[in-house]
């Protein structure tokens, strides 16, 4: 009889120590409820100790955790409507207060976080236009709003230490995008029309500049052939001068036979001419 009471015994006591123990890892913290209210908190990584049946342990991870939400839409400075998609990095930064304000539930924690993310942001954003939301910088909207939104979720227990923003879009049953459309159809075109102007400029430039090199490269062109013309005019006077005087009477038959050929060039002409007529001198049969 005493084997089985000792057997018992020694169960009941390993069990009681089982229960008695817990252990908490690295990036963990616990703390431990004694009849529901807490009785100790933040405790390190490590082998605990708590009395069995009378007190439970609960172990949070406290490492950064990402916290997301759906986007939420927001009115810019000039009343403009988008919808924004961010995500929070933070931690639990006071174990007894984040299981008094959300009993240990981090889904109670990110559905309280997020109206106190949203609502300060929508400050930032208010004061904002959509073309400083888009392009500005995106770490400044949220560095301003960063020690507000900690001041709610000190309450929690927990700390923000960055937010960011993910997605920017303009929501698809709005004006705005239409109206974003327009804007950029009307700045292309903007951008395409002083470029037409700014070619056709060019090509009047192109066209004038050609139209005054042709006028006096033809004019230089005239100038020579001008002055061609008359240094050859000129050499074949001193010829026709120079075989005058070495020999008048040929150089006459010369200039009559010139004659004759203009005369008769198309082999229908007529003259009606005296037969002593000296134009037809050296017609006769006697020369």
């Amino acid at each position: 009889m005493k084997t089985p009471l000792i057997v018992a015994i020694a169960v009941a006591v390993l069990l009681g120590l089982m229960g008695s123990v817990f252990f908490v890892r690295e990036g963990q913290t616990a703390l431990v409820l004694n009849l529901g209210r807490v009785a100790r908190a933040d405790l390190e990584p490590g082998m605990h100790f708590k009395i069995p049946l009378v007190e439970s342990a609960r172990v949070f991870d406290r490492r950064f955790q990402i916290l997301e939400t759906p986007p939420e839409r927001y009115l810019t400075l000039e009343r403009k409507d988008v919808s924004i998609d961010f995500f929070a990095i933070g931690y639990i930064s006071d174990v007894r207060a984040f299981f008094r304000a959300t009993g240990g539930d981090e889904r109670i924690a990110t559905t309280r976080l997020a109206p106190i993310i949203t609502d300060s942001l929508r400050n930032e954003i208010n004061a904002r236009t959509l073309s400083q939301l888009v392009s500005g910088d995106r770490n400044e909207i949220v560095s301003r709003q960063l020690t507000a939104i900690n001041e709610g979720a000190d309450t929690l227990g927990m700390e923000i230490t960055d937010i960011r923003l993910k997605q920017i879009d303009l929501p698809t049953d709005s004006d705005v995008i239409n109206q974003v459309y327009e804007r950029m159809r009307a700045q292309r075109m903007q951008v395409a029309s002083k470029l037409r102007a700014e070619g056709e400029e060019q090509a009047r430039t192109i066209r004038a500049q050609a139209d005054r090199d042709q006028t006096v490269l033809v004019a230089e062109a005239e100038r020579d052939a001008q002055r061609l013309r008359g240094e050859g005019d000129a050499e074949a006077a001193k010829i026709y001068a120079r075989a005058n005087s070495a020999d008048p009477g040929f150089y006459a038959f010369y200039r009559s036979l010139e004659a004759y050929r203009g005369a008769f060039a198309d082999g229908q002409g007529v003259i009606v001419l005296d037969r002593d007529d000296p134009f037809l001198q050296y017609m006769n049969d006697d020369r």
